[in-house]
């Protein structure tokens, strides 16, 4: 079954709320707020913001950890791998979930069932 209209474009928002780290609120903020809103409602949103917020969570960690790993020198071509990472799939996700295809990240570890 196709979603609707309002499925699509909240399971846009899921994706693209994430860019809210770009006003320093972590990114898993944007598509956690949209998770607890539809969760209950809206199957294909719920599905797509559970994935954002996986993906967002599991890249918070990557970023951590690549921040960290600086001190040895392996960081400093880690972090921006990841960061330019993130930003692709997170613009690639929004768009296929705009077209109401279901996404699913790839190197997203499932925290969130």
């Amino acid at each position: 079954m196709e979603p609707t209209a309002e499925s699509k474009n909240w399971a846009t928002i899921a994706h693209f709320s994430a860019f809210v780290m770009f006003i320093g609120i972590p990114s898993f903020v944007g598509p956690l707020v949209v998770w607890l809103m539809k969760k209950d409602q809206d199957e294909f949103a719920s599905m797509n913001a559970k994935e954002a917020l996986n993906f967002n969570i599991s890249f918070f960690i990557y970023g951590i950890v690549s921040a960290i790993l600086i001190i040895v020198g392996v960081g400093l071509l880690l972090l921006p791998v990841v960061g330019i990472a993130w930003l692709v799939l997170v613009i690639v996700a929004g768009v296929k979930s705009s077209s109401g295809e279901y996404y699913t990240y790839p190197l997203t570890l499932r925290l969130i069932n």
